[in-house]
């Protein structure tokens, strides 16, 4: 047979083989020479040793960057050398396990962490863990113990300990808050407290239980006074504020309260809700459009233009008629939910968007003209006569003073006196000179004559009509 080709520098003298075939032993099969055995192969102890250890270190360095530092541990739960997940899982599972027995109860009851709803953020906290000491960093090797919240379920906890122990809890009543009639205010009733396990000590046992390390924990169940959820001050508070919303509820322009609502009325749109020990308050929008419904009627107006005397100069000096400007309510069709919402937030006041027309203003120049020679008094309205009647002005010996007056004062009655005369109760004195007016005369019809001691006379029903007519500051002229 032709030689193998060898490797070069192999031992060419092992790289033959020969296998001759013998004849056939019976009629059987032939018979081989089994093949030489190749040298056997050098062994490489040391190369295989150093490949394990440094397998085994990388191994172990790799380990490092994925678990948390020895020594470390979160609420009391040991959790160095973990990766943050199994750290969080045995945290969580520590807290789910934890007994509680209960004494104080007569015959005593255990329950578990899970019973209660017990729980706690151990994934956060774990990561967090990781986070601040990584088992690489040796420098965070053995940190302060790492603290987080304990919460309970407060129903599932509530549900637990009332089925366990039922003769500790008594269900404590809330304060209320209710409309009195009779009052027209808001008023208050007492709270009454009750009894029952306090969770939030049991959350705080729970907690230090497992801060030290410990998987069981005692807790006496005997009954403690639980306080109603709406105690007296928020019943309190809250009717405050109600019934200072009812001194200013209503729909406002400006600063007018154009639509009042009386306190009756509010407290059918409003109602005091206790929403798990909280005092709320809702407004019924159906209940305000009926008075929405109304406010076109009770807003909307036609201006009103104004009336004032005045003297030749344009000086008002008296305003017969206050103007008022026309207004008109705009659109209210979400006025109901809105003040709805506004009365929710505390706020009674609904400002009113309204379409204003102004009013205009009429000036009336007013002068009074006495005649002396035709003993007539005339009264001018913007120069246009308004009444004109005889008179009696003063003697020749007494006569009524020439000039341009005004008027300054009036007296409805009074007594006139002078040197040789007292006339009582004399009515609806309008004065314009120096001791000299315009008055009703009861004593006498002889008018548009000179009669008198310098006063005009007239008939009391003029009198009276020149005393409302004029202002003061009206002109007079007094003329021959």
């Amino acid at each position: 047979m032709t030689d193998l080709i060898a490797a070069p520098g192999a031992d060419t003298a092992q790289t033959t083989v020969v296998a001759a075939a013998l004849p056939p032993n019976d009629g059987g099969r032939p018979v081989e020479w089994a093949p030489r055995e190749p040298a056997p192969k050098k062994r490489h102890v040391g190369l295989w040793v150093g490949l394990g250890t440094g397998v085994l270190l990388l191994a172990a360095g790799a380990a490092s960057v994925l678990l948390i530092a020895p020594g470390t541990s979160i609420a009391g739960v040991q959790v160095g050398g973990l990766t943050p997940g199994a750290a969080a899982d045995v945290v969580s599972s520590h807290l789910a396990n934890l007994q509680i027995t209960i004494t104080d109860i007569g015959d005593e009851q255990v329950i578990t962490g899970a019973d209660l709803g017990a729980s706690i953020d151990a994934r956060t906290l774990a990561d967090e863990a990781f986070t601040s000491h990584p088992m690489w960093n040796l420098g965070s090797w053995m940190p302060e113990p790492i603290t987080g919240a304990i919460t309970l379920d407060t129903v599932l906890a509530g549900d637990t300990l009332r089925a366990l122990i039922p003769a500790s809890f008594t269900d404590a009543i809330d304060a209320e808050v209710v409309f009195d009639a009779a009052t027209a205010a808001y008023v208050t009733t007492p709270a009454v407290a009750g009894t029952g396990i306090n969770l939030e000590d049991l959350t705080t046992a729970v907690t230090t239980a497992l801060a030290d390390g410990d998987s069981t924990l005692n807790y006496s169940g005997a009954p403690a006074e639980a306080p109603a959820a709406v105690s007296d001050d928020e019943a309190a508070s809250t009717a405050e504020s109600l019934n200072t919303m009812l001194g200013s509820i209503g729909f406002y322009v400006g600063e007018e309260r154009t639509v009042p609502v009386a306190p009756d009325v509010a407290a059918t749109w409003l109602e005091v809700v206790d929403e798990n020990g909280a005092l709320t308050i809702t407004a019924d929008a159906s209940a305000i459009q009926g008075v929405v419904d109304t406010l076109p009627a009770a807003v909307n107006r036609a201006a009103v233009n104004a009336e004032v005397v005045t003297n030749s100069s344009g000086d008002v000096l008296r305003t017969l008629t206050e103007g008022a400007t026309g207004r008109e309510v705009g659109d209210v069709s979400n006025a109901a939910s809105d003040f709805a919402q506004q009365l929710e937030n505390g706020n009674a006041v609904y400002e009113l968007n309204v379409n204003e027309t102004a009013f205009e203003t009429t000036a009336l120049f007013r002068r009074v003209d006495l005649n002396l020679s035709t003993q007539t008094v005339t009264l001018y309205e913007n120069e246009t006569v308004i009444e004109r009647w005889p008179v009696s002005t003063g003697l020749p010996n007494t006569p009524t003073p020439t000039g341009n007056f005004t008027v300054f004062g009036y007296t409805s009655i009074q007594d006139m006196v002078g040197n040789d005369y007292v006339t009582p109760d004399v009515p609806w004195n309008t004065w314009f000179a120096p001791d000299i007016a315009f008055h009703g005369a009861y004593w006498h019809e002889n008018f548009g004559q000179q009669m008198s001691h310098g006063c005009v006379n007239m008939p009391v029903w003029q009198a009276e009509y020149v005393y409302e007519w004029t202002a003061m500051g009206t002109q007079v002229a007094v003329h021959w």
